[in-house]
């Protein structure tokens, strides 16, 4: 099926890299024009140029989207460059790891800043114009580690539960206008980010911070491809995500596909949560 989102329009967060960079891919390829936003100016534009060059219209937005004017910004450059705003996918992220005792509260707070008040000031300034369309579809990126604890991310844990109940709560308060609302929870996907915190890549991860260190510690190529398969074998599937296979469901999610659901929490995670931890038995 192609043209699954012909003649809309649709922002992502965090549009530059990873989940968000596959996203605004499968949104051109399926007729949408997008609103790549990222903090990051110079990835911004090379993404939305790259779709402009294919033939698609896409537009860059630079936005702190834990800032509300910066986030009332973004929504009105997307309906003043194409007129009408239909698929808002809230997807950049912060964490800040470390254990509970040695989180700081600046790491906390940004955590939070940006994994639940961004998404919330996102939807809070996008609802008026979607109600207003006749509807519309919101997309949250949360996270598998919203319905499970990790060891070291107790406040992205937090974000990223919280956002999955704001989910349900906005999607109910707004379905009778016709805009819906849902989350995607991702397993391991092998985004840049991922990358660096496997070892496998020297790039500075912008969005993510050691509570009292900063940077992630180097590792050596050996001790990366140790913990690159351990944690890729820890998904029943045998590997990590592709960053296309969750922009695939969040595609489906604002598409007309997905027109009866709303309020929901898409588990893509290869089995990941479906399994208790104990060793096979059999």
């Amino acid at each position: 099926m192609t043209g699954r989102v012909e003649g809309k329009v649709a922002l992502i967060t965090g549009g530059a890299s990873g989940i968000g960079e596959a996203t605004v891919i499968r949104m051109h390829e399926e007729g949408a024009k997008v609103v790549v936003v990222d903090i990051n100016r110079e990835k911004a534009l090379k993404v939305a140029e790259d779709i402009n060059g294919r033939g698609g219209s896409a537009s860059a937005f630079v936005a702190d989207v834990a800032d509300e004017e910066s986030t009332i910004a973004m929504i009105k450059h997307a309906v003043d460059t194409f007129g009408r705003l239909d698929i808002l996918h809230n997807n950049a992220t912060f964490m800040e790891m470390g254990g509970v005792k040695d989180l700081t509260l600046e790491g906390w707070n940004k955590t939070l800043a940006v994994n639940v008040t961004a998404p919330f000031l996102a939807t809070k300034h996008v609802l008026p114009i979607m109600i207003e369309q006749g509807g519309g579809a919101i997309v949250n990126t949360a996270s598998v580690s919203g319905t499970r604890g990790d060891y070291g991310l107790a406040a992205y844990n937090a974000g990223k539960a919280a956002i999955i109940n704001f989910t349900r709560s906005a999607a109910i308060e707004n379905a009778r206008f016709g805009v819906r609302m849902n989350c995607v929870c991702p397993g391991g996907i092998d985004t840049p980010a991922m990358k660096g915190l496997t070892g496998s890549s020297s790039e500075p991860i912008p969005h993510l911070s050691v509570a009292g260190v900063g940077e992630l510690p180097k590792m050596d190529a050996a001790r990366s491809q140790q913990v690159r398969e351990i944690m890729a074998k820890a998904h029943p599937l045998g590997r990590f995500g592709l960053p296309v296979e969750i922009a695939n469901t969040v595609l489906f999610l604002a598409s007309d596909e997905a027109s009866f659901i709303t309020g929901a929490a898409y588990i893509v995670d290869g089995g990941l949560t479906a399994h208790t931890g104990l060793p096979a038995m059999m």
